[in-house]
C-alpha cells in the first residue's frame, strides 16, 4: 500500500535510512518532518529537500523531550529511525548508546502518546538475536545479547510492547539485518562493512576482514527496508500491529564471498582493483557469527516482498558510490 497525503515524522531523517525514507515519502505527496541531531546524520543527505515546502527539518535530539514533542506535533505517523548504531561503539561507550537508544526511544513514545499518534514504526535490530545459534532467525526465538547496543534495541521492543498493551498504540518493530545502499557512510571507525570495503577497494587499499571471513550475514538493500517501513505504516491488519518483524532478503552471504563479489563489480569500473587483496584482522567483540533471517512473518502479516537480492543491491550501490565518493 502507498503511504500518501499524511504528515510523517522521520526521526534520524538525515541519516542513511532516514534520508532515503524522506525522499520516497516526499515523492508521494506526504508532509515530512525530519528530526535529527546530526551526530551521525548529515545535512548533505537532505540538502536537496530543504527548499521543498512539504519538508521540515528540525535540528533536535531525542534525548530532549521538548524536541520530541515539537517534532510530533500534528503528525499522523512516526517512523523512528534515530539511534546510535554500531556494536563496537556501544562497547566503547555504553552510556551514550543507552541515553540515545533507550532514553531517547522512551521520549519518543511519550511524545507520540501525548500527541495521540497511534501508528509508530521503529527500527529494531537483528543484534537482538544475540548468542542464539538457530538459523534462520525467527522473531520469537532470541538469545542473550552480546553487546550494549543489542541490549538497547531489545529494550526498545519491550517498551513498545508495554505501550501497545497499556495505551492502545499500534507499534511495529522492524528488525533490520545488515542494511546497505546509497548514502551509507563509508568513513570513520564505525562505518558499516560494505561501504568500508568499497572505499578501501576504490583507494587500492586492502579491505580488513575481522576474523577468518567465514562469518555470514543477511545483507539487505535499502529499497527493501523502505518497502517494509511503508507497509508497516499503512497496514490495516490490526493483527500485524504490536509485533516485530525481520527485515532482510532471507539469504545468507559468507563475508569472503561478499569481498570477492565487490572486487569483481568494482573491477568493471577500474581494472586495477582486481589486484587488491583483503587482509585479516582479529575478530571483534560482540559480533554475531552467523546471521540469516526468516522473512515469512513479514511476508504473511505485512505483505513484505523484497525486490533487491544482494547482487542487485550491490550493483546499484556500487554505481552510486562510484559517482559520489
Amino acid at each position: 500500500m502507498i503511504l500518501t497525503n499524511k504528515k510523517v515524522l522521520i526521526t534520524g531523517g538525515a541519516g542513511f535510512i532516514g534520508s532515503n525514507l524522506c525522499d520516497k515519502l516526499l515523492a508521494q505527496n506526504n508532509q515530512i518532518v525530519c528530526l535529527d541531531n546530526l551526530l551521525t546524520g548529515k545535512k548533505e543527505n537532505i540538502a536537496h529537500l530543504l527548499n521543498n515546502s512539504n519538508f521540515t527539518f528540525i535540528e533536535g535530539d531525542i534525548r530532549n523531550l521538548d524536541d520530541c514533542k515539537k517534532a510530533v506535533s500534528g503528525a499522523d505517523i512516526v517512523l523512528h529511525q534515530a539511534a546510535l548504531g554500531s556494536v563496537p561503539r556501544s562497547i566503547e561507550d555504553p552510556g551514550t548508546t543507552n541515553e540515545i537508544n533507550i532514553s531517547g526511544f522512551l521520549n519518543m513514545l511519550l511524545a507520540a502518546k501525548e500527541e495521540g499518534i497511534k501508528r509508530f514504526v521503529y527500527a529494531a535490530s537483528s543484534s537482538t538475536y544475540g548468542d542464539s545459534k538457530e538459523l534462520p532467525k525467527i522473531e520469537e526465538n532470541i538469545g542473550m545479547p552480546l553487546s550494549p547496543y543489542a541490549v538497547t534495541k531489545y529494550v526498545n521492543e519491550l517498551y513498545a510492547h508495554v505501550f501497545g498493551s497499556l495505551y492502545g498504540m499500534e507499534l511495529i518493530g522492524l528488525r533490520y539485518f545488515n542494511v546497505f545502499g546509497r548514502r551509507q557512510d563509508s568513513n570513520g571507525a564505525y562505518a558499516a562493512a560494505i561501504p568500508k570495503f568499497i572505499l578501501a577497494f576504490m583507494s587500492y587499499k586492502a579491505p580488513i576482514i575481522h576474523g577468518d571471513g567465514t562469518q555470514t550475514r543477511d545483507f539487505t538493500y535499502i529499497d527493501n527496508v523502505i518497502q517494509a517501513n511503508e507497509l508497516a505504516a499503512t497496514t490495516t491488519n490490526k493483527d500485524a500491529c504490536n509485533k516485530v518483524y525481520n527485515v532482510a532478503f532471507g539469504e545468507e552471504t559468507v563475508l569472503i564471498d561478499l569481498i570477492n563479489k565487490l572486487r569483481e563489480l568494482l573491477s568493471a569500473h577500474d581494472p586495477k582493483i582486481k589486484d587488491v587483496e583483503p587482509e585479516h584482522g582479529p575478530e571483534r567483540l560482540g559480533d554475531v557469527r552467523y546471521s540469516l533471517a526468516s522473512i515469512d512473518k513479514a511476508k504473511r502479516n505485512l505483505g513484505y516482498n523484497p525486490t533487491h537480492s544482494i547482487n542487485k543491491g550491490l550493483e546499484e550501490a556500487i554505481d552510486w558510490y562510484w559517482e559520489n565518493l
